[in-house]
């Protein structure tokens, strides 16, 4: 029998009791974020397989008071049992934690943060820390001030040509009521400061407060990303970045022209529906607390956006289509909304599979990493083999597309198969001679021939 959910950043599946010291730091992790539960009885592959019912008597009696007393602030979890045919699991469930950061004693803040990353539990970074602060406080880092700034470095005449198009009545002149109430300035201890919102929206020089809070575009030769055909990195405000590198993608890729009447429509090879929303998601939805650029690679089969943080609500890539919404940076998603580049929120993703699908184009791919969401928008050529009608062939070789080597995990993260289904399916591209093993054991890689 097998359990209905996938694991996520809110679902951790085990087949045994892990350590302690595991289930403590799963535990900070799902707090740290958005709930979650960890569930003992269940494998890899989804299979109930349950744990005796004696071992779950004896675990319910410490694990609360353990839990309890290793992390602070406080954490108190949901310890029960749940009976699945003949088989019984124990499940550990919490929700999201109110005091955010949550950490190990026994490690300090610093070193026993946990926060949940997709599938995974990992420390968080100084970053990540401070980010939890500021959802305590029920404010975003865009909210925050820029005590370096003062309230001149804002371009007001940006503010003017923004606020005039919008569909409300005109205006001519901006108070420091108006500028606070879009949080574009705070006022504190007297003094009126820019905030970072204010700064990345407004700012008459964004990069002077802000150096990596930029687009890096470069089209490259091939598919590897060895020879830059043409590159440019987009700077100014966030507006102004989104148009530059939207242009950018645009006239690297290929059109075809069609007659509609007397009208000649252009066609570009990829939905350009898809690439708005997906630049749009990386613009307003990374973490600009991260010093690093946003980067675009265009290649000859795939156009890659990468996006610094990981998502800002318990999404993951199970559940893309379901058109659910969580905001990191409130200020900038207002601005933009307000501005007309936003329809309707939520439907970023449902947007980019739909236009995908009409085109019938390989499927994008969205990937969450450590610090990172990456989004894969197939170009045609994509994933093209003569390797006949096997989806699951097709499916593992359009991984060489995006990476020289994969492992095995990457074709049972890809396909959702066991490992021995995923080893079968590797030897037959390697009987084709379509792919090479390199390595033993542990450190066993497969590359196209």
């Amino acid at each position: 029998m097998k359990y209905l959910a996938f694991e996520s950043s809110t679902l951790e599946l085990k087949k045994t009791l892990p350590e302690n010291e595991k289930i403590v730091k799963t535990v900070i992790g799902f707090c740290n974020r958005y709930g979650g539960k960890l569930v003992i009885g269940v494998d890899s592959e989804r299979n109930i397989v349950g744990i005796p019912e004696n071992e779950i008597e004896r675990v319910m009696e410490y694990l609360e008071k353990s839990i309890f007393e290793s992390c602070a602030p406080p954490i108190i979890p949901t310890v029960y049992s749940q009976r699945i045919g003949d088989k019984f699991l124990l499940i550990i469930e919490v929700s999201t934690g109110m005091s955010k950061p949550y950490f190990r004693k026994s490690e300090g803040v610093d070193k026993g943060t946990y926060i949940r990353l997709g599938r995974s539990t990992v420390r968080a970074t100084a970053e990540m820390i401070e980010d939890l602060k500021w959802q305590s406080r029920g404010r975003s880092y865009d909210m925050m001030p820029v005590y370096q700034s003062k309230e001149e470095d804002l371009d007001i005449n940006k503010i003017l040509e923004f606020l005039n198009v919008r569909k409300a009545p005109k205006v001519e002149a901006i108070s420091h009521q108006f500028l606070t109430s879009y949080d574009l300035i705070i006022d504190e201890h007297s003094a009126y400061y820019a905030t970072v919102g204010g700064e990345l929206l407004f700012g008459k020089t964004p990069q002077k407060f802000f150096p990596e809070a930029t687009i890096l575009c470069t089209h490259f030769s091939g598919i590897s990303g060895r020879e830059a055909l043409g590159s440019v990195e987009c700077t100014g405000t966030l507006l102004e970045q989104f148009y530059m590198a939207h242009n950018f993608i645009v006239n690297r890729l290929s059109k075809s022209f069609s007659i509609r009447g007397l009208k000649r429509r252009e066609d570009l090879e990829v939905p350009e529906p898809a690439i708005r929303e997906m630049l749009l998601n990386a613009v307003i939805h990374r973490d600009y607390h991260i010093e690093a650029p946003t980067k675009i690679a265009i290649y000859d089969n795939r156009i890659e956006i990468f996006s610094p943080g990981v998502f800002p609500g318990p999404l993951d890539t199970q559940n893309l289509k379901l058109g659910l919404t969580f905001i990191r940076n409130k200020v900038i998603c207002k601005v933009f909304r307000e501005a007309g580049l936003i329809e309707k929120l939520g439907s970023g993703f449902i947007t980019l599979f739909e236009s995908y699908e009409k085109k019938r184009l390989h499927k994008p791919e969205v990937i969450e990493g450590e610090g990172f969401v990456k989004c894969i928008l197939p170009r045609p050529s994509f994933g093209k083999s003569s390797v006949g009608d096997d989806p699951d062939i097709k499916a593992i070789l359009a991984l060489f597309e995006v990476s020289a080597e994969i492992a095995i995990s990457d074709v049972i993260n890809t396909l959702h198969i066991s490992r021995p289904t995923a080893g079968r399916r590797l030897n037959e591209l390697i009987n084709k001679r379509l792919i090479k093993q390199v390595g033993i054991g542990k450190g066993t890689r497969y590359r196209r021939v």
